[in-house]
């Protein structure tokens, strides 16, 4: 018998109208199969399915419908297909299903149903293919068998055989049976278990008999489906988010309360609606496009992102939507499902999130960035290459012109009107400056504001002022920010957005103000840090010596560059100085030396070291003597109770203060111009440079000696003759070492670049910075150079006077007979009066042989030497005293005098000016006068 399809439409529940109907069903599948109805008449037959038709279905069943597969893949590639759609059908082929010629999409896709008769005998006669799926059992197997023994329980078997005789009696029978399926391959010839609903009704063989035609349903698939459909109904129904089914034309066939609240109206409302219904043009039809591509492919889409707007709102709202492809049981694509949430607020957030971390990373690189330089205009500029383009598209910096120059406090600061200088600006659109509502202000120009402008009301409440943009100008708005760094303005930053740019917000102004802030921090302390510099740097200028210095037998060239000089960047001042002496005897005392450190307390303490180098120098003490005392004062400036104190202190252990101790090298040289010799001492410094005539320069052998400061140890003296037309170097570090250039590198520089000794020596000096690459800024440069220029021999008077009375006139003749040569008469009868003076101590206070010596060149100096070591000493003679007058004498005629100590004994010296026609003398009468 074959298995009669129920319709799709019926009622799932066996209830009785259900049984109702499906016993109509019955009689219409007895007319339609040939069975006798239930009077004993018979219908026409209908031919019996073809044994190659079961055979096809059972190879069907098995091979999990290719065919079938195949069609639903047809389909899904081309919708246009009316068999794929469902519109259309098939005639049926021979020897398949009459069911299967209809479209796929029946409840039959999903439940199980199968059917099969039972004879008079009670035994099964026929077996349909479904029973076969359904049971898992041949029909060749099947018919014959008796189905209570096969398949109910044994202890429902009685039971089982009392419905049985009744149907075979001609009643109906409905009912929910557990069944179980044979397996010979168990021992216990017990298989899987099942439940089933069977539906029993009763038939007539073509003999009259009373037979029966069974029709069974897998209950546990029909409570699967059951379930899942409730699952289904509660996440359709019940979700909170948007939910559709689009069909295979993109409408809408069934929303969700959720998408309905939003859109309006009820679910069944939208049913029927497309994209275009909710989306704008451009947007719908990328939504449509998507649509389409997820129904021929299959792919999934995740997080899709629809931008729209509800229904009488104008604000944009903003959808993430998942799109995947919904097919039927038999597989066949029958649609889409939506499901959209809301993401307004979240992309709000996220937006929130993005700005704060690019305000976060404009920070940082404003931390990074912003005051590497110690100079204001580089500050203002590292700024602008900070907010532009990254915050803004053009911008502008104006700082107080008072402020730049100096002034603490700048006229019209508390109003804002006093004068600015635009020091830096920057655009990411136009190469001009833009006009901020007044003329246009180049860089480096000096401007105010007018006293009702927004700029000027920033500048005098130090609050941010928002200035809109000019009709049919470039700018859309500007934020005029003042710079504020210790309670003080010191300029004002305009950021300015150009039309079509995002409008600044409230963060954007925090921001603003944050980024001016540490700018104008910045910069104060560049303006700080200017002011400190430029004072250390006059007061450094100050200690060296002025303009050109001038010495006897030498032709003086130096220079001195600070550390910031050539560089980009500004950097403190230091130590280094270089001094020129003159010492009596028409000597010369040369000195470079270094303070290590820098800054205002190294300028200090050069200075310091300075002013005693000149003093001591004037004590005509000898090279290593100066040392020795520069030594105990270096250590006397780190101490609070100077030098007695740190001498006190170094001769017990403690821990020194690192930050008091001052360290510094130096190294003293000095020069007779009548010998030409040049004696040197040096403290921890670099070795002078000579460079003989025709001969390769080199750098003299000088034990360096330990720095000022250090103490414990002597320096030694080395005595050098220098030859007429020698070139000497001195110098500090800075010229010849920096952080690219290692010392052995530049000493050997140094020495290759004074290749020409005889060009004039402002051209050896350039020509040595220029060679050395001296503009890397990193120390100060000191640089003494020094010609040998020997005073020519004519130029020299040199006596020697037995110890006897009558010397002194002989002296007295020495000095007229070589003044007359030199032709300085009006000078002899001052140097006869005071040679005379001078010899007559020698002989009454001195020891061995008298020595006269004239020198001239820009004075006229004399001297006398014995071997006494009692140094002379003016006093003040009392009006009854005989003598003591002879030093006051000197000290009225002369320009200066004094005494030395000497290897042998002591000099005692005289200076006259020579007469240029300006300079008057005294006249010695009246000296002489003046003493009583």
């Amino acid at each position: 018998m074959s298995e009669i399809p129920a319709k799709a439409t019926e009622s799932e529940d066996p209830s009785n109208s259900g049984r109702a109907r499906a016993a109509g069903d019955l009689s219409d599948a007895r007319a339609s199969h040939g069975t006798p109805a239930s009077d004993g008449t018979s219908a026409s037959p209908v031919p019996a399915r073809s044994a190659a038709a079961d055979a096809r279905d059972d190879r069907d069943a098995r091979d999990d419908r290719p065919a079938r597969d195949d069609r639903d893949a047809r389909s899904a590639r081309d919708p246009r297909d009316p068999d794929a759609t469902g519109f259309g059908s098939e005639e049926p082929r021979p020897g398949e299903p009459l069911w299967q010629s209809k479209p796929p999409g029946s409840i039959y896709d999903y439940i199980k149903v199968a059917s099969f008769s039972i004879g008079p005998d009670g035994l099964v006669d026929q077996w349909s293919l479904r029973a076969e799926q359904v049971f898992g059992i041949p029909a060749a197997r099947a018919v014959g068998m008796d189905p209570i023994e096969a398949f109910i329980d044994p202890d429902l078997r009685a039971q089982g055989q009392r419905k049985m005789a009744e149907i075979l009696d001609g009643r109906e029978w409905t009912g929910v049976v557990p069944f179980r399926v044979p397996d010979d391959s168990d021992e216990g010839g017990r298989g899987k278990d099942g439940l089933a609903e069977v539906y029993v009704m009763p038939t007539r063989t073509e003999e009259g008999e009373k037979a029966a035609v069974c029709i069974v349903v897998d209950v546990r698939t029909l409570r699967r489906m059951e379930t899942d459909l409730a699952a289904s109904q509660a996440i359709f129904g019940q979700s909170p988010f948007g939910f559709l089914l689009i069909d295979t034309d993109l409408r809408v066939r069934r929303a969700n309360q959720r998408f309905a609240s939003l859109f309006g109206g009820t679910p069944d409302d939208h049913r029927g609606r497309g994209v275009h219904d909710y989306l704008a043009r451009p947007e719908a039809e990328r939504v449509a496009a998507t649509l389409r591509r997820v129904l021929e492919s299959g792919d999934s889409i995740t997080d899709m992102h629809v931008t729209g707007f509800l229904p009488g709102s104008d604000e944009r709202r903003h959808w993430s939507v998942n799109l995947y492809r919904v097919h039927s049981g038999s597989g066949r694509p029958i649609g889409i499902a939506w499901l959209g949430i809301d993401i307004t607020a979240r992309r709000a957030a996220a937006r929130e999130a993005a700005a704060a971390r690019r305000n976060l990373a404009l920070l940082n690189d404003a931390g990074a960035r912003i005051g590497n330089s110690l100079d204001l205009e580089t500050t203002a500029r590292e700024l602008l290459d900070v907010v532009v383009p990254g915050f803004c598209d053009l911008a502008t910096v104006d700082l107080y012109q008072g402020l730049l120059a100096g002034d603490e406090t700048p006229p019209g600061l508390a109003d804002g009107s006093a004068e600015l200088r635009r020091v830096a600006f920057s655009s990411a659109v136009s190469d001009a400056p833009f006009v901020g509502g007044g003329a246009e202000v180049a860089v480096g120009a000096v401007h105010h504001y007018p006293f009702n402008s927004p700029c000027a009301d920033a500048l005098r409440t130090a609050r941010v002022q928002h200035v809109p943009g000019e009709d049919g100008g470039l700018v859309q708005s500007t934020l005029a920010v003042p710079m504020v760094a210790h309670d003080t303005v010191v300029g004002l930053a305009q950021f300015a957005r150009t039309k079509g740019s995002e409008p600044f917000g409230d963060r954007d102004r925090e921001l603003a103000v944050e980024l001016a802030a540490r700018a104008a921090v910045c910069i104060d302390n560049a303006r700080l840090y200017r002011r400190e510099h430029e004072r250390a740097l006059i007061l450094q200028r100050s200690l060296l010596p002025p303009g050109d210095p001038v010495a006897a037998g030498l032709d003086i060239a130096c220079r001195y560059l600070p550390g910031n000089s050539s560089a980009d960047r500004h950097s403190e001042v230091g130590g280094d100085w270089f001094d020129v002496i003159e010492l009596p005897g028409h000597r010369t005392a040369l000195v470079v030396g270094d303070v290590m450190g820098r800054g205002l307390r190294a300028a200090v303490a050069m200075g310091e070291l300075r002013s005693a180098v000149r003093t001591l120098a004037l004590l005509d003490l000898e090279p290593a003597e100066v040392l020795s005392a520069l030594d105990e004062i270096a250590r006397g400036l780190g101490a609070p109770g100077g030098v007695q104190q740190a001498t006190r202190a170094a001769r017990r252990p403690r821990e020194a203060d690192l930050s008091e101790v001052y360290l510094a090298t130096c190294v003293y040289a000095v020069y007779d111009s009548v010998t030409r010799r040049c004696t040197f001492a040096n403290a921890g410094h670099l070795p002078p440079v000579l460079v003989e005539p025709g001969e390769d320069a080199l750098m003299l052998d000088v034990p360096p000696g330990m720095p000022l400061g250090v103490g414990g140890e002597p320096f030694e003296e080395v005595e050098v003759e220098l030859p007429e037309g020698a070139l000497l170097a001195l110098y500090t570090d800075g010229l010849v070492e920096s952080r690219d250039h290692p010392l052995d590198e530049g000493l050997q520089a140094f020495v290759g670049a004074l290749t020409d000794p005889t060009r004039p020596l402002e051209d050896v000096c350039d020509h040595v910075l220029t060679t050395l690459d001296t503009h890397h800024g990193e120390d100060d440069i000191a640089l003494l150079m020094a010609r040998v220029q020997g005073l020519p021999a004519d130029s020299v008077g040199d006596w020697t006077l037995p110890r006897e009375p009558r010397s002194v006139g002989r002296a007295r003749e020495f000095a007229r007979t070589r003044l007359q040569s030199w032709d300085l008469e009006a000078l002899v009868d001052t140097t006869e009066l005071l040679v005379s003076e001078l010899v007559t101590n020698a002989l009454r206070y001195g020891e061995g042989e008298i020595r006269l010596r004239l020198l001239l060149d820009r004075t006229l100096v004399c001297e006398v030497w014995d071997s006494g070591l009692v140094q002379p000493r003016r006093r003040r003679a009392r009006d009854t005293d005989e003598g003591g007058r002879g030093l006051q004498l000197v000290g009225l005629l002369s320009a200066a005098w004094g005494s030395r100590r000497t290897p042998r004994g002591k000099t005692v010296w005289f200076e006259l000016p020579l007469p240029d026609g300006e300079t008057t003398l005294t006249d010695p009468a009246e000296a002489l006068l003046s003493l009583f």
